[in-house]
């Protein structure tokens, strides 16, 4: 049992959802002098786009932001909180990004993400996407769905 629920998020989640994500990109925001704010208007991300939270008893420990463009799904942020890093949980909520992406008839999906988090890149290359472009910080990725 995976001991963790995943649901839409609401807008009493936003302080919550931010401070996972806080707490999820914290290890790279000490290496990363460049990281962009990726925990800013939570409340704002849930109010216009497609955001999901995992939770275990109440408390917000994954979040998942989809943002439907014109021809693809974005994949705008993928958070775990530390605790329950390893657990399987981020694949759950890609598995989940890619279901709600086919269902709702994208047949591709396209990320960017930060040159220092060669962990995630190849996290993401093991998952099926494939790097596009890199510009400055910046790494385009794309998968089909």
């Amino acid at each position: 049992m995976a001991g963790w629920t995943i649901r839409r998020a609401e807008q009493g989640d936003a302080d919550a959802l931010a401070a996972c994500i806080d707490a999820a990109y914290a290890p790279y925001a000490k290496r990363l002098s460049d990281l962009p704010p990726v925990s800013a208007d939570c409340a704002g991300e849930i109010a216009k786009h497609q955001v999901w939270v995992a939770e275990i008893d109440g408390a917000i420990v994954g979040g998942l932001v989809l943002i439907p463009e014109t021809g693809f799904m974005r994949l705008a942020n993928v958070a775990v909180h530390p605790e329950q890093q390893g657990t399987g949980l981020g694949r759950a909520l890609l598995t989940l990004a890619d279901f709600e992406s086919e269902t709702q008839g994208y047949r591709e999906m396209r990320l960017v993400t930060h040159t220092g988090m060669s962990e995630n890149i190849r996290l993401y290359q093991r998952l099926g996407w494939r790097e596009t472009e890199r510009v400055g910080n910046k790494v385009s990725m794309k998968k089909p769905i």
